[in-house]
């Protein structure tokens, strides 16, 4: 997927002559497009994007989130040689039924998250949806067929009443495992041992800037879209809290300088004294410097470049995960078990989980869900709650495991009731 500059104009026609006329409409940044492997673009998704990015309703941020799911489908149709209007008249042979079921084995094998997979299908069929509203396909074609499901809805009342919606045959619901605490995206934290051996692995296995952001992640518990926009200043500008001591960065769009944040939330996170000293240290590095100097203007306060001098969001945000794949590989070839499954976002899992450990020590139960939720940024306290009822989980867990072993144990050995 490739990300174009654009800019708003119409066309005119003069003494016969096709002019192109800028319109006084504020241009979009990083587009997102989709081209086909033979770099012919796949003109009638491209269209949708444009049309979703000049929408008032809708963020740039959402718009490659969708064109991300038909960048996966397109990459599909490709390795299945199949054409994205292919509707023949049995169902098993259409694209979407097969796609519907390529996604669900991915599924199954753990591949895709069951969010992933559910938001994919979606945003696959709404592209079809507007292709049919837009008269770009015909309405006679077999797609799918459509049906109406009832959804339950309870006010701050306790009330319950249904809500009618639309759906199709082709949805895919978000299965979940019943009984299990799910912190945020579904993903468990590392243990303490855990974290400690996919840090020292990364100061061998992988690049100086991915062993930083690891660091970062597992002691601040940003995001990896918040840690690829810090600014030197942003660390140069750290605060501390008045009879605490401790230092806390400036995040999101009304922090100065303005660091992305998910939900455009503008907050102060924690942050270790050490970690500031090393992470300023390499931003006066001659390794960052050189990078610096191949930098746009605008770029050169950024904290992590990549070695043409770019930053890591936009059309290069797949560089961090390309390095994320290739050392989980390396780590589990090693024999780091932690590291099977391993994804950046298990960082914040387990910086949440262990901050949270550390609040319900020293602090009151609505204190610690106050302290967790401003320091990891949450939008909601239902999410902070998550990491509660984990830590209580686990706690029973482990007690109810250790009782069970030993009893099983005392079994094995022989022991009897008498």
């Amino acid at each position: 997927m490739q990300e174009v500059y654009y800019q708003h104009r119409r066309i005119e026609i003069k003494d016969g002559e096709i002019i192109w006329k800028e319109l006084n409409r504020k241009p979009i940044e990083n587009l997102p497009q989709i081209i086909w492997e033979n770099n012919s673009p796949w003109s009638e998704v491209n269209l949708w994007a444009l049309e979703q990015a000049t929408s008032s309703k809708l963020n740039i941020k959402t718009v490659k989130s969708n064109m991300s799911h038909l960048l996966a489908y397109a990459k599909w149709l490709e390795s299945e040689s199949i054409d994205w209007w292919h509707f023949p008249e049995r169902e098993s042979e259409r694209c979407l039924v097969r796609f519907r079921g390529a996604l669900i084995q991915s599924r199954a094998s753990g591949e895709c998250a069951p969010s992933t997979t559910s938001q994919r299908m979606s945003s696959v069929v709404r592209y079809y949806k507007w292709l049919k509203n837009k008269g770009l396909i015909s309405p006679d074609w077999p797609m799918w067929k459509d049906k109406i499901i009832g959804v339950k809805i309870t006010n701050s009342f306790g009330l319950e009443h249904t809500l009618r919606v639309s759906s199709t045959d082709l949805a895919i619901p978000n299965r979940t495992i019943a009984g299990a605490i799910k912190l945020e995206d579904g993903l468990l934290p590392l243990s303490a041992k855990g974290m400690k051996e996919v840090l020292t692995l990364a100061d061998t296995e992988a690049s100086e800037e991915l062993s930083l952001m690891l660091r970062i992640g597992f002691f601040t518990g940003l995001r990896l879209g918040s840690i690829t926009d810090l600014k030197v200043s942003t660390l140069q500008n750290a605060t501390i809290i008045p009879n605490v001591g401790l230092k806390t960065l400036s995040v999101g769009p009304g922090a100065r300088p303005p660091v992305a944040t998910k939900f455009d939330v503008t907050g102060s996170v924690p942050i270790p004294q050490e970690l500031i000293d090393t992470l300023l240290n390499y931003a006066i590095s001659t390794r960052r410097l050189q990078r610096q100097a191949l930098a746009a203007p605008e770029d050169q306060d950024t904290l992590f470049l990549t070695r043409f001098g770019n930053t890591y969001s936009g059309a290069n945000s797949r560089a961090v995960n390309v390095e994320m794949h290739r050392f989980r590989n390396n780590g589990v070839e090693l024999g780091v078990k932690f590291l099977r499954g391993f994804h950046f976002h298990r960082t914040r899992a387990t910086y949440a989980t262990e901050i949270m450990k550390v609040a319900l020590n020293f602090m009151s139960v609505s204190d610690s869900i106050q302290f967790v939720k401003e320091a990891c940024l949450h939008k909601d306290e239902s999410t902070t709650m998550k990491y509660i009822k984990f830590i209580e989980n686990n706690k029973t867990m482990k007690e109810a495991s250790d009782a069970f072993t030993h009893a099983f144990m005392g079994l094995m050995g022989g022991d009897k009731d008498v």
